[in-house]
């Protein structure tokens, strides 16, 4: 393999240990709690991303590797049709067995292997086994998002409210910077990955977009800036939200984003660090993109587009608020000029997810990673604060559903310059 072959274990390492870092502050009963369908139990979510450098890389390239159990292929499996069966993802919570100590004991099977793998590679794949192995490091981080974002809900549906970190979030010393504007000039810029860094396919190829002139929010919008929207009956007026948003606020009876609660008049927020009073600076979170769009219409603008989101963060360095910080929690905006773009929260574009112009998924099954998904999800940009700083950079495109709002989610304003 290539001589930077060190620094790709110790990552690899490093990014093993942190999972289960993560997993630290949970009891044993909190490894298997499955609160909805669309969030996985962190058990799963350790077995899985072990299935993942199992499947993709110990079974291709190593004749004499044997599973721990033949199972595991069927119950770790999360959608690859072409890898074989899966189980059904809400059920994942049903199931008390394999154990946490035994998924433990799968994930040191699997690193002794990949490990042993990684020391003696057989020359002919050894490229493909690097590259896979980055991919599998990048596909293990994003679960360690994952893995947080679910905790969170399986947490916040609990009565007792439990703690995950018992932290003190600080204080910040002024109020967050005033939202101001930046402006762009219209024309022809580039967007998407170049180059030999790691990106996934959907961030590729790079190519050219027309961009109109347009202005960009500052920051990110705040909760005192959402409550606003709130007390102007938001929620109940019918011109503000599409014709499929207004049917899920009706349906899911939506009155504010979620983790928001009142005890008596007052407005309380849930999130890692467990309930506390609405905090006026944060960014508002847990939004989804029918809760953004609306918001931007009540204000008289728009959501960016990720090509006007891209272009405008393409200069600023992945900067910000991220896992590495050891908070999760979203903080208010402090520098002036155009900040937050990276870290704190994921800002939704008004972008549907669709191939870019000349896409081509990755060969075989790890084909089914990103470009299956090409319908019905929106894209969000710029990572959060459970995201590993060196996983973020400028083109990376993350997406979910409309509705959905269990992720670390926010909002940036934009406009169309005259």
């Amino acid at each position: 393999m290539a001589i930077n072959d060190a620094a790709l274990i110790e990552r690899f390492r490093k990014v093993r240990a942190r999972s289960e870092s993560l997993c630290a502050p949970l009891q044993i009963e909190d490894y298997c709690i499955q609160a909805m369908p669309d969030v996985s139990p962190p058990k799963w979510h350790l077995a899985h991303v072990t299935w993942f450098f199992e499947t993709f890389i110990l079974v291709p390239y190593v004749k004499r590797y044997r599973r721990l159990r033949e199972e595991y292929a069927h119950l770790f499996n999360s959608y690859y049709e072409t890898a074989g069966t899966f189980f059904p993802r809400p059920q994942r919570g049903m199931l008390s067995r394999p154990t946490v100590d035994e998924v433990y004991r799968y994930r040191s099977h699997v690193d002794d292997a990949l490990l042993e793998l990684l020391a003696h590679p057989p020359d002919e794949h050894a490229a493909d086994i690097r590259e896979r192995v980055r991919l599998g490091i990048e596909h293990e981080i994003q679960h360690q998002e994952l893995l947080l974002m679910d905790t969170r809900y399986n947490f916040s549906i609990n009565p007792l409210q439990p703690v995950y970190r018992n932290i003190e979030v600080p204080i910040t010393a002024a109020p967050a910077q005033a939202m101001g504007w930046q402006e762009f000039a219209g024309g022809v810029v580039e967007i998407g990955h170049g180059g030999n860094a790691f990106a996934y396919d959907n961030e590729r190829p790079r190519h050219r977009t027309l961009l109109q002139a347009f202005r960009l929010g500052t920051r990110l919008v705040t909760n005192a800036e959402y409550l606003a929207f709130i007390d102007d009956g938001g929620y109940g007026r019918v011109d503000l939200w599409l014709s499929d948003a207004w049917r899920t606020v009706d349906e899911q009876h939506w009155q504010a984003p979620l983790y928001w609660f009142k005890e008596g008049r007052d407005w309380k927020h849930f999130d890692l660090t467990g309930a506390h009073a609405l905090r006026p600076d944060e960014p508002v979170s847990h939004l989804s993109y029918y809760e953004a769009d609306a918001y931007a219409r009540w204000a008289g603008k728009r959501l960016p587009t990720e090509a006007e989101w891209e272009h405008a963060a393409s200069t600023h360095a992945t900067n910000g608020n991220f896992l590495d910080n050891g908070l999760y929690v979203p903080q208010p905006a402090q520098q002036t000029g155009l900040t937050q773009m990276f870290g704190d929260l994921w800002e939704w574009t008004q972008s549907a997810y669709l191939p870019y112009p000349g896409f081509k998924p990755l060969p075989g099954t790890l084909g089914e990673y990103n470009g299956k998904f090409m319908s019905n999800q929106m894209v969000l940009r710029g990572g959060c604060c459970a995201t590993a700083q060196d996983h973020m950079r400028a083109s990376y495109r993350n997406f979910f559903r409309a509705a959905d709002r269990w992720m670390f989610s926010g909002l940036r304003l934009a406009e169309d310059m005259p």
